[in-house]
């Protein structure tokens, strides 16, 4: 059973074991016995409150806004990144029937109007099989944004796998996806990975990559108006790799699906732009 259902369970049978000891504290005329019970209880009953805060837990962000000129290139852009802004890390195994964990972080920022992210990647096995764009990049090593820019139900599903290719889409569920124009994803979005833009068979061993993404908001074409300044979003961050040897599917907030499944807005976390 997956690691959220465990700590649900885990709730349940401390919240049991806390009123059995209250119970048995009033029935029992043993002051020393009531003493023990009491401490008894109220360790329960922290656990159960700590298992219950990690059960329902979902992450928040601050994005900060950076400074930077119209021309600033997309290298600059992520040594900027590196300097400015915290690692965040893609750590979360939901699922354990799927235990591998690579090292997956991120930075995020905003400015000029677009959105900044920087990735970085270690892992076992690096695939990059699909080139076109809005093909099943999920299937390659890849690293994934989802987010519901203006909290309405519907969202963007960024999809980048280790050579840059992009699969994006809008929609209010898994089954109701509509895709970005092509065009649009090409020419507004800029990527750099580490790993260059060619495609490759799967490679074993010690594989590190970086990526680093522009997004500008024209993306956001079925928001129009956006700002992201002081903008309050729904998101979530991802690592998967369904074709590679060693599948794996990793989050940034809690997912508490059986399978793993990532089109599940209920569970993204908060970004909050400055």
């Amino acid at each position: 059973m997956f690691a959220v259902l465990y700590l649900e369970k885990v709730v349940v049978v401390s919240g049991i074991l806390a009123l059995n000891i209250i119970l048995t504290m009033k029935l029992t005329k043993n002051h020393q016995h009531n003493g023990v019970a009491r401490l008894l209880a109220v360790a329960f009953i922290v656990t159960f409150s700590n298992c219950f805060s990690q059960t329902n837990m979902k992450k928040e962000l601050l994005v900060k806004q950076l400074s930077a000129s119209e021309s600033i290139t997309i290298t600059e852009i992520g040594a900027m990144l590196e300097k400015e802004i915290q690692l965040q890390a893609i750590a979360l195994v939901n699922w354990d029937a799927f235990p591998y964990a690579p090292d997956v972080k991120f930075r995020i920022a905003h400015a000029n109007d677009q959105i900044w992210l920087k990735f970085y990647v270690s892992e076992n096995h690096i695939l990059a099989q699909h080139t076109e764009t809005n093909s099943a990049t999920h299937k390659d090593s890849c690293v994934e944004f989802f987010v519901d820019p203006e909290q309405t139900g519907s969202y963007y599903n960024f999809e980048f796998n280790c050579i840059g290719t992009v699969h994006l889409a809008y929609g209010a569920g898994r089954h109701e996806r509509v895709f970005i124009p092509p065009a649009i994803i090409e020419n507004e979005i800029q990527i750099v990975s580490s790993l260059g833009n060619r495609p490759f068979t799967e490679k074993s061993g010690e594989y590190s990559w970086e990526m680093t993404v522009v997004i500008p908001k024209s993306v956001f074409i079925h928001n129009k108006g956006l700002e992201l300044k002081q903008l309050t979003a729904n998101a979530n961050f991802y690592k998967c790799g369904d074709d590679t040897s060693q599948p794996h599917y990793l989050t940034w907030s809690p997912v508490g699906t059986e399978r793993p499944d990532f089109h599940q807005p209920n569970f993204f976390g908060l970004l909050r732009f400055e």
